[in-house]
C-alpha cells in the first residue's frame, strides 16, 4: 500500500492535468498495490474523473476536519469512481454529523491534533462519529492523543 503524495497534493491547480493522467497510468499498471491518494482539493478530482482512469487499487480520500469542510469537500469526494471514498477527519477540531454521505463513503479516519499546542478534541466528537459509521456498515480507524501536560 502506496500514501501517494503524503506531504503535497496531486490535484492542486498547479499540477498539470497530463501529469495526473502520468500517475494513474502508473497506478494502473501496477494492480498488485494499493494506492491512497488524499486531498483538499476533492473538486478538482471530480472535474478530472471523467479524464482519468479508476482502477480498483485507487483509493481516494479528502481530509474534514470540521462540519464545514465535510459539507464542502465530501459532495465532490463522492462524485469521484474511486472504489474506496475516504475521509481523513484528523485532526478532528468540531462535531461532525456524517448521515449524509454514509452511504457513499467507505472509510473514516478520526484523530486528535498532536504536539505542542495541539487544540482539545473530545472523545464524545469521535464516540459519535464512530457510531454513525457503524451503524452505516462503515469501516473506521482511530488515533486518539492525549496533549503532554
Amino acid at each position: 500500500m502506496f500514501f501517494v503524495n503524503s506531504m503535497s497534493d496531486l490535484f492542486h491547480k498547479e499540477v498539470p492535468a497530463e501529469f495526473i493522467r502520468s500517475v494513474f497510468d502508473v497506478m494502473v499498471s501496477c494492480p498488485q498495490h494499493t494506492f491512497q491518494l488524499l486531498t483538499k482539493r476533492p473538486e478538482r478530482a471530480a472535474e478530472l474523473a471523467h479524464c482519468l482512469p479508476w482502477p480498483s487499487n485507487v483509493w481516494l480520500g479528502t481530509s474534514a476536519e470540521n462540519q464545514a469542510t465535510l459539507d464542502e469537500r465530501a459532495p465532490s469526494l463522492i462524485r469521484c469512481p474511486a472504489t474506496v471514498r475516504f475521509l481523513s477527519c484528523e485532526p478532528l477540531l468540531g462535531p461532525i454529523d456524517l448521515s449524509q454521505y454514509l452511504p457513499d463513503l467507505h472509510w473514516i479516519i478520526f484523530g486528535a491534533e498532536r504536539g505542542h499546542g495541539a487544540r482539545n478534541c473530545p472523545t464524545e466528537w469521535v464516540r459519535s462519529g464512530v457510531l454513525a459509521c457503524q451503524s452505516a456498515n462503515v469501516a473506521t480507524h482511530t488515533s486518539l492523543c492525549r496533549r503532554p501536560r
